[in-house]
């Protein structure tokens, strides 16, 4: 089995995100699911977004505390969120943050593997706005 944990902000597709992933393994003849975990619900507030994929009927029913692939959609919570808390040893971190992985392991204090992309870059440079994650609405 594996479990990916999705940081991000309320309105940025964290919550879809997991869900889409989770379409896409059962599309491929996989098990999966996907569920949020959020407080007060309003645009901006930090969300977690949770997604298991397996070959084998998914009987857990509970948060995931030690994922093995941690997707952080918004850098600013690198500063203000445990994002790695529990990742897995050989975890994956993924991000997007301006700073190269090395500086952002530092930051974090983390061993694991990290990948990192300068989303807000690449949406000003592809959509003229700096949106990490274009927004949906409208489709």
């Amino acid at each position: 089995m594996i479990e990916i944990r999705f940081h991000g902000r309320g309105g940025q597709g964290a919550v879809t995100s997991a869900e889409l992933l989770a379409l896409a393994a059962i599309e491929e003849g996989r098990y999966a699911q996907a569920f949020p975990s959020f407080g007060p619900e309003r645009r901006g507030a930090p969300v977690v977004a949770f997604c298991r994929i397996s070959d084998q009927p998914i009987r857990i029913r509970a948060n995931i505390y030690e994922p093995d692939l941690v997707v952080v959609l918004d850098a600013s919570l690198l500063k203000i969120v445990n994002v790695a808390a529990g990742l897995k040893p050989n975890g994956i971190l993924v991000t997007t943050s301006p700073d190269s992985p090395d500086k952002v392991k530092e930051n974090l204090k983390i061993k694991n593997r990290i990948a990192v992309v300068d989303a807000l870059r690449i949406a000003r440079e592809v959509l003229g706005v700096p949106l990490p994650i274009p927004p949906c609405w409208g489709l």
